[in-house]
């Protein structure tokens, strides 16, 4: 018997042991099922067993990030996937914490992502989604701090368990047909509200004034001070008129003249009330949306605005009235009118939507009515010069002109707080491209484009270095997020020239020109750290990987001066190159001269490293070799705003030796600059 009782419990043990991790999913196949469950899936034709979710040569599966060898991110958007998403699928991804389906065409009920209750973010946006979404939804999902469901066909009452996530900063509902009241949002963390183009009646709770009236337009049936809409039955004061005696002639017309005599005083009530609301706008402090707060991440026709709006713009001829503003806000400064003209007013009822919040500041992409798009910047540490001293620099910002070089349009002063306002690109930033985004954009990285892109930087960075020689940092904050791209992928520098606007302390944390080796040895700053900061982009265009450098933490990236330098004194220099470039083997010796002028440029001493127009000619000797031995036309824009170097006789680059020429980057939320509300709606940290 005893012998009996001990097997019965090795059968026991074996069942509760080994059973269940029999069963258990492994990431690769749990990604595989899910994909199963799509159709239109021929995108992710790249998913299969054999390979790794997390490093297929190097990088992670398309729409696929991760955080310390797990999936944490799960980005499928504008595919066209529909069908199912199994969610049994995603419990097996033990690390996830954001899913975005955005812009697919997913339909039916939504799915049962409250099983997930690690998640920090979920984006269904622009979707066929439909019915009601129970109550309970989001009880235990604690963690959760950002919901996209905008454009889908939501019904009933938005779900009350939303108001319990302690930690929510976006909330987006719009354009759907969610009908009954507001629950009570009192979060204050929530920074990020759209709840228009519903069926929502009511008052708007008191907790969400900070809102504007964009947040909730589209409800005909809501009320409150936000849309300017009292919450006062106006018709219950007005006594009723054709009630009483009939015969009684004088009565009723006493009844009627109160009547008429309440309309006026109504009316005229309304009037007033209209006219200081109006007043305590514009003597509000400006407050584009009032979205912002992510952590370390960033086209114009003329303005249809009136007459009155357009007055209480500085527009100026370079005189020092363009610098003057009116009463203690200011108005609006245009320093670049090429791509039209508009007012603090136009942006003030800009429809908006956050980009993402760097060390400087915050930024917006601003929609105004009349089709203009910017980027507005919010900036709070730039008050190293007086008002006039910022408004000259500003000014001497907005007069440059290099079409690698995107230029400022208008900025607004304020003692505590600055808008600087640019052109908006759409294709977003380098450092997305790069790291973030494993679409077409991405696959259009090859040899040729990403030349193209360095010798553009340069050239901007060289034309910068031309117009801003007297200051000690030119540029003074270069890498890949403040790098754009254009439509044909030509790169344009952004947040260059605020090394003289900014408190040092803060230019400390802020600007990367201050990590190069003698700024955080020495505290001394030079064009030279220019240099540095341009030899760190080129590694990384090449290399595909992220740099440490980027991030104030320490967390996350590679120290990718070093790991090259390592790596060609050892002879690898040929197997640092990002694999998505690699089949360029004809421009194998290219790609290494220009590692090698990436590695000369980020040399330790300043003196080692070349003057920028030194570093530009070589880059220009850079070519790109065409397919069985023929040498295909060179990526080159003409040369414009700085002076042509010749040849450069120095040895300087012979003198690197021969054979000297880490993690990924670790979460969304130290991209920069996404495209629209893509951009830095994942940042979940």
């Amino acid at each position: 018997m005893a012998m009996v009782h001990v097997v019965r419990c090795f059968y026991v043990f074996l069942i509760t042991t080994f059973f269940p991790m029999a069963s258990s999913l492994t990431e690769l196949q749990a990604l595989v099922k899910l994909k199963k469950s799509f159709t239109n899936a021929a995108s992710l034709d790249s998913w299969g067993l054999g390979t790794t979710p997390c490093n297929v040569n190097g990088r992670p599966w398309i729409g696929i990030s991760c955080e310390n060898g797990l999936v944490s991110i799960l980005s499928l958007e504008d595919s066209g996937f529909s069908g199912s998403i199994d969610i049994d699928a995603l419990l097996e991804l033990k690390g996830l914490r954001v899913v975005s389906f955005k812009n697919n065409s997913f339909s039916g009920a939504i799915p049962d992502f409250n099983r997930l209750g690690a998640l920090k973010a979920i984006f269904l946006s622009e979707n066929q989604f439909s019915g009601e979404i129970p109550s309970d939804y989001f009880a235990n999902m604690d963690s959760l701090k950002k919901v996209w469901f905008g454009g889908n066909n939501f019904s009933g009452p938005i779900p009350e368990s939303l108001a319990n996530l302690n930690n929510l900063t976006e909330l987006h509902l719009e354009n759907n047909q969610f009908s009954g009241s507001i629950p009570l949002l009192e979060q204050p963390t929530l920074e990020s509200l759209d709840l228009s183009n519903n069926l929502l009646e009511g008052e708007i709770p008191a907790s969400l004034n900070k809102f504007n009236e964009r947040s909730f337009q589209g409800n005909a049936g809501l009320c409150g001070e936000n849309i300017g809409t009292s919450c006062n039955d106006v018709a219950d004061a007005v006594p009723p008129t054709g009630s009483g005696d009939q015969g009684n002639v004088s009565g009723s017309s006493s009844s009627k003249t109160a009547a008429g005599l309440m309309a006026v005083a109504v009316v005229l009530l309304c009037v007033m009330i209209g006219a200081i609301h109006v007043m305590r706008q514009r003597q509000k402090k400006f407050n584009l949306l009032g979205k912002e707060d992510f952590d370390d991440a960033v086209e114009v026709r003329s303005s249809g605005a009136s007459k009155k709006d357009m007055g209480s713009i500085r527009k100026g001829n370079g005189s020092s009235r363009r610098g003057s503003h009116k009463g203690s806000g200011g108005d609006l400064v245009l320093v670049n009118e090429e791509s039209g003209t508009f007012g603090l007013t136009d942006l003030m009822k800009a429809g908006a939507e956050v980009l993402g919040n760097g060390t400087l500041g915050s930024s917006y992409k601003a929609m105004m009515s009349n089709g203009m798009t910017v980027v507005v910047k919010r900036i709070k540490d730039m008050n190293k010069l007086g008002k006039e001293g910022f408004e000259a620099e500003v000014r001497r910002l907005g007069r440059l002109r290099h079409q690698n070089v995107l230029t400022l349009l208008a900025y607004h002063y304020r003692k505590d707080e600055k808008l600087l306002i640019n052109k908006y690109v759409a294709k977003g930033s380098l450092l997305y491209l790069l790291h973030g985004d494993r679409g077409l954009n991405h696959a259009e990285l090859n040899w040729p484009v990403r030349l193209k892109i360095v010798q553009g930087i340069a050239r901007g960075l060289g034309y910068l270095h031309t117009e801003l020689a007297s200051a000690n940092l030119p540029h003074g904050n270069l890498k890949s997020s403040n790098v754009l791209l254009g439509p044909d992928f030509e790169p344009l520098l952004v947040d260059y020239g605020f090394s003289p606007l900014v408190n040092n302390a803060q230019a400390v944390q802020a600007l990367l020109a201050y990590k190069s080796p003698e700024a955080t040895q020495t505290h001394e700053t030079s064009p030279k750290c220019d240099v540095y900061c341009l030899g760190i982009i080129i590694l990384e265009i090449l290399t595909g990987k992220f740099p440490s450098q980027y991030l104030n933490h320490g967390k996350g990236g590679i120290d990718i001066v070093d790991w090259v330098r390592a790596a060609i004194s050892e002879g690898r220099g040929a197997e640092l190159f990002d694999p998505e470039i690699i089949n360029s083997r004809n421009s194998l010796g290219e790609m290494e001269k220009l590692l090698r002028i990436g590695a000369t440029c980020t040399e330790s001493d300043p003196d080692q490293r070349p003057e920028i127009t030194e570093a530009i000619q070589w880059i220009e000797d850079v070519h790109v070799e065409g397919v069985g031995g023929q040498e295909a036309r060179t990526v080159q824009v003409p040369r414009q705003g700085y002076a042509e170097a010749a040849a450069p006789e120095s040895t300087h680059l012979l003198n690197v030796q021969d054979g000297y020429a880490g993690r990924r980057l670790n979460s969304i939320g130290e991209r920069s600059a996404r495209r629209t509300s893509d951009s830095f709606a994942f940042d979940i940290s």
